[in-house]
């Protein structure tokens, strides 16, 4: 996927005011909208105008393109880093797949998930009051955080236009309790810290859409918890009954006699804590000591002496 310079789609500076970005785009229209233009081009050029202009006129998300964006220059390969939209607040409920199919995979990458499928705008009208609009955030924790629960202090990243028209982005802190057993997916929300009301009405929520920073050896699929587990040779061989540290506490697991590389074990109950908790699932990694020393050269050359074994004799049967 190629990184794309909507600046330079519109003919822009990056520092452009909103009232410079509308002008430029209405420039543009005017000029390859298909119904009047004779340029050859027109109706891929005013996809790429219209692509600019829908990010760039909308502060959100011309501010997380340009903190993603630094760096980078138009045309060259470009894949965005994992979750690298957390920590935005965002309002409203993104692009779904049919309203991103005009645009380029650049974009649908970046932003056809932007604003979460659970941030609705739940405009509730009382007479002229009007309920005040979610917002929505991903927020990534650790893996630990869900074992027991916990308080953290997160803040979240607020685009806001200036005076002159320019993007600014802003910081507010807040203090969020995590419920134990969270999962990655699930929304915790935040009553009355969305967009304020119209009129007196009451303030929308803030929905926080949890995912896990990477661990050093577990990956969390729903409540399940995944790792590779490295075992011994003579564990492998024999069986053995040994401890694998949790993300809170210990678990005995068997490991059975003859077990290779690759197979998997399931203990259950043992992930994510709910009604009913996840099971965690090792992959096996058989790992071989070094011969860095004569006594395990010796053990080694005694084994190839003495076992009747040949890893590839299947492929000459």
């Amino acid at each position: 996927m190629q990184f794309k310079d909507y600046y330079q789609t519109l003919g822009v500076k990056r520092d452009a005011t909103a009232d410079e970005i509308k002008k430029a785009f209405r420039k543009l229209a005017r000029k390859y909208h298909p119904d009047v233009s004779k340029e050859t081009d027109a109706e891929q050029r005013m996809q790429e105008v219209n692509e600019a202009n829908a990010v760039l006129s909308d502060p959100e998300k011309r501010a997380a393109y340009d903190l993603l964006g630094q760096g980078h220059h138009p045309g060259e390969e470009f894949r965005p880093p994992p979750d690298w939209d957390a920590g935005f607040e965002f309002t409203g409920q993104g692009y779904t797949p049919n309203e991103t199919v005009d645009f380029s995979d650049f974009f649908a990458e970046l932003f056809g998930h932007m604003g979460g499928a659970h941030a609705g705008t739940r405009s509730r009208h009382a007479g002229f009051r009007v309920q005040g609009e979610d917002h929505h955030a991903k927020v990534l924790l650790d893996l630990e955080d869900t074992f027991s629960g916990a308080t953290r202090q997160i803040s979240l990243r607020v685009p806001k236009v200036d005076a002159q028209g320019r993007v600014q982005l802003g910081t507010r802190t807040l203090n969020v309790k995590i419920p134990r057993g969270v999962h990655a997916g699930q929304i915790i929300r935040l009553a009355g810290q969305g967009a304020p009301g119209v009129n007196g009405a009451p303030a929308g929520d803030l929905l926080l859409e949890v995912q896990f920073k990477p661990h050093a050896y577990f990956r969390a699929e729903g409540r399940d918890l995944h790792r590779t587990l490295p075992v011994a040779p003579w564990e492998a061989a024999l069986g053995a009954v040994i401890s694998v540290s949790l993300p809170q506490g210990n678990v005995k697991v068997r490991i059975p006699e003859g077990a290779q590389s690759g197979r998997q074990l399931r203990v259950r109950g043992h992930g994510i804590p709910g009604q009913p908790p996840g099971d965690l699932l090792l992959d096996l990694q058989v790992m071989l000591p070094p011969a860095s020393t004569p006594k395990a050269r010796e053990l080694y050359e005694t084994m190839a002496r003495e076992l009747a074994f040949d890893p590839r004799e299947q492929e000459r049967t």
